[in-house]
């Protein structure tokens, strides 16, 4: 039974999720650290703090919450 490997239907499944999702990361990023530039606390910025929640509703992790407010921030590290 060649050509029915298990592990490379995975594989090809999550290469596909993962592309998607990096997108999607992408893009929420980049709308983070647009809002983060009027202010980092998001209790202060509307812009930010709705940003934050579409980011978390796509189960962003918050390293890459943070980083982006960093670099928004020019903050180092």
């Amino acid at each position: 039974m060649s050509g029915h490997s298990k592990w490379s239907q995975i594989k090809r499944t999550k290469g596909v999720l993962d592309k998607k999702r990096g997108v999607v990361f992408s893009r929420l990023s980049k709308q983070i650290t647009i809002a983060a530039r009027d202010g980092v606390n998001p209790d202060m910025n509307f812009k930010l703090r709705l940003a934050i929640l579409k980011a978390r509703e796509q189960a962003m992790p918050n390293d890459n919450i943070e980083r982006a407010i960093k670099k928004a921030s020019g903050a180092e590290g």
